[in-house]
């Protein structure tokens, strides 16, 4: 890490997110910096690239970051793991991934010249994270020196990292940030500079970063743009490499596309050549023996002999007897690997290692069995450096303890392992779960698991479906509406009107039932018989920005809570947006204890109900009194007002209802019965059910 300064984004000990707590700085660029930080909840160290001030208000920065997001769905071990994309307090956008240690090539660069063979080993390991990043869709764009860690400090643990956003760490190299273009004219392909990115762009990108790890220095392009243009339609001087990586760099970065490879798998299957070549078995002509025969038959013994072994020896060589013992070692990996995955829509992903092709071979087989999909061409890199004689076996059983599952991933690193997936119910969590742990109990890998319920996606049509039978008292809401649906992290909430508790605990049981590991919340009113027999009959229609206001009469000063004691002189506002004047306002109290409706807009002394002509408008608030004080009442009895007593103790309900027209043809009597009410308000609301726009409800709780 290094020094901080005092205009650094972040510092040490600062939390972002409730979650990562910044530990220090990795390095500075152009657009940003890099930060190492340690995630609380899992004590995961994790690495935070932020955006400056400046560029987190860029929609073109914005949206390198959220491509670069786009690549947390690519499992492999090759190419860096991102979490998240995110926005600090103070308005930062910044990034998660995962933290490599390591040096990169162009640190690497500073201190000596790579050898070809371990340049070999990164270019497969590279290609290998491009075949990941390829296949779905992704371009790196800005490969280099510094985009590639060596993890450990080791060529077999190579990995990409720096996916969409441009910054420049590298001595001397020049980033180009565009709508089109984000990358280093030294490692660019000739039709980037263009703005023209494509797959093969990135094995240009690959073959220059190749060839300036070997040299120790950056690869000349140009000094100004027009001589940068013109050199990169020429091929790379690639004089004084040896081959192989001499005809692999030619190969990558041929200036026209076609002269390139195709896909990435097609590199791996070269470098695979390359790496574990086998003896050219050729037929060979056999050596003639020269010279006169020997004379003495002594002589002849002496010769035989040796001729007889230097034969058998021959006919070995030329049947290719000797060949296992002419091949060259596999390469040495650490830590020896397993990644597979099947994401929700049916893509199925496998790297890592196998000690031979048997052992390629049944973990291939067991990755089929698992996802229903062949292993992809290439998925397994033979190598030596497997921690235990079991280990290929186990890891394969492990891919046959979660046959059925549909959503899933598997990382092996050495004698560990972590298992991630989701399950459609929770039996099926529970099966696959004891299917681990019987794996477990017989394996020499230590796992650990985190088994989801889902669905991942929850359809707010099937929530609707199980709320209906419970909407007894009128219509209960929930957060989505339809046709959208609640995410794994969603929250579902319920609300409105319950006969009782009783029946709010079902709900909450049948919610819980099919919302897999999504948090449930009820949030009803309970409603006694009188109070439900109102909602019942109430079309569900959203409040439009209509509430209900309420407040004490002898100070004026707002209830928040609606609960009010005996001697208290409650009143209460109707508030709505002043831009809201169209349609006409009712108001009615509904009191449970008496079991009647007191019609308080329109009544004797307000019957005026159009909204663009009644109450008083402020700060943009519409405000119109239902219920008034004593003083008030006093001035004009034919207000409603009351003073709460030991008989209204209890609950009543404020029910505000706009509609386009007069809710009812007459004006009704101050006071009715629940039942009358209920029938008028059922009538119009099926007779007319579009007249209704908007209704707000409140509680007002009487208490001794």
């Amino acid at each position: 890490m290094i020094d901080p300064l005092p205009s650094d984004i972040f510092r040490q000990g600062q939390m972002l997110n409730n979650t990562y707590e910044i530990e220090g700085l990795l390095g500075r660029g152009g657009t940003g910096e890099v930060y190492r930080a340690r995630n609380t909840i899992s004590d995961r160290i994790v690495a935070i690239k932020a955006l400056n001030s400046q560029f987190s208000a860029n929609d073109a920065y914005i949206d390198l970051m959220k491509r670069e997001e786009e690549m947390r769905e690519i499992r492999d071990d090759a190419v860096v793991r991102y979490t998240e994309c995110s926005r600090s307090d103070q308005g930062q956008v910044f990034l998660v991934m995962d933290y490599i240690d390591g040096p990169s090539m162009s640190d690497v660069m500073q201190t000596r010249r790579m050898d070809p063979r371990e340049l070999l080993i990164v270019a497969h390991r590279v290609a290998q994270g491009l075949v990941a990043a390829h296949g779905r869709g992704i371009v790196h764009r800005d490969l280099s020196p510094d985009n590639v860690i060596l993890r450990g400090g080791s060529a077999e643990r190579a990995t990409i990292i720096d996916f969409g956003i441009a910054k420049d760490t590298a001595a001397n190299a020049r980033t180009v940030v565009g709508n089109e273009f984000a990358g280093k004219y030294e490692y660019a392909a000739p039709e980037q500079v263009d703005g023209k990115a494509e797959k093969r762009s990135d094995f240009y990108a690959l073959g220059a970063t190749l060839l300036a790890s070997f040299r120790g220095q950056i690869p000349f392009s140009g000094s100004v743009v027009g001589e940068m243009i013109r050199r990169k339609q020429m091929p790379l001087d690639t004089t004084g490499v040896p081959d192989p990586l001499k005809a692999l760099i030619d190969w990558l970065t041929a200036p026209a596309l076609a002269d390139r490879p195709a896909r990435a798998e097609d590199i791996v299957a070269r470098l695979d050549q390359y790496l574990r070549p086998m003896t050219d078995r050729r037929p060979r002509t056999a050596p003639t023996q020269m010279g006169p025969k020997p004379k003495r038959r002594s002589g002849l013994i002496w010769l035989v002999m040796p001729l007889a072994l230097v034969a058998a020896v021959a006919g070995a060589y030329l049947t290719g007897s000797f060949d296992r013992f002419l091949v060259p070692p596999l390469p040495m990996v650490s830590p020896y690997m397993l990644e597979a995955r099947v994401t929700e829509d049916g893509k199925a992903s496998l790297s890592g290692n196998a000690p031979d092709a048997e052992s390629a071979a049944k973990l291939a087989a067991a990755f089929a069995s698992a996802t229903g999909k062949p292993a992809p061409d290439g998925a397994l890199m033979l190598a030596d450096g497997m921690p235990a004689p079991t280990w290929a076996v186990d890891a394969a059983g492990l891919l046959g303890a979660i046959t059925g599952f549909s959503d899933w991933s598997i990382s092996i690193s050495d004698m560990t392992a972590r298992i991630e997936g989701l399950a459609a119910s929770r039996d099926g969590a529970a099966a696959v779960d004891a299917a681990i742990k019987r794996w477990a109990a017989t394996s020499g890998i230590a796992a650990t698991s985190r088994i989801v319920t889902g669905p991942r996606h929850l359809a707010s049509e099937a929530v609707a479906a199980v709320v209906a039978p419970f909407a007894s008292c009128g219509p209960l809401t929930q957060t989505k509406a339809p046709g959208e649906s609640y995410d794994l992290s969603d929250t579902v909430a319920i609300a409105g009107g319950l006969a009782s508790a009783k029946q709010g605990g079902a709900l909450q049981g049948a919610l819980e039932a099919m919302a897999g590991d999504r948090k449930v919340r009820i949030d009803p009113i309970l409603l006694n018989d009188v109070l439900c027999a109102v909602h019942a009959v109430m079309p569900a229609v959203p409040p439009g920005g209509l509430s209900v206001w309420m407040g004490y009469g002898d100070t004026g000063e707002t209830n928040p809570t609606g609960v009010f004691r005996v001697g208290d002189n409650p009143i209460a506002e109707i508030e709505m947006p002043d831009g809201v004047v169209d349609g006409f306002l009712w108001v009615v109290l509904i009191n449970d204890t008496g079991g009647n409706v007191f019609n308080l807009l329109p009544n004797r002394a307000q019957e005026e109900h159009a909204v663009a002509r009644i109450g008083t408008v402020a700060d943009g608030i519409r405000a119109v009194r239902v219920i008034y004080s004593a003083t008030e009442f006093r001035a004009n009895p034919e207000l409603i007002s009351f003073t709460v007593t030991p008989q209204d103790v209890g609950r009543a309900e404020i029910i505000a209802i706009v509609s386009k027209e007069p809710l009812f043809a007459v004006r009704r009597p101050r006071d009715e019965s629940v039942a009358s009410f209920a029938e008028a308000l059922g009538q119009i609301a099926r007779e007319d059910p579009g007249n209704i726009t908007a209704i707000a409800t409140r509680l007002l709780d009487s208490r001794p």
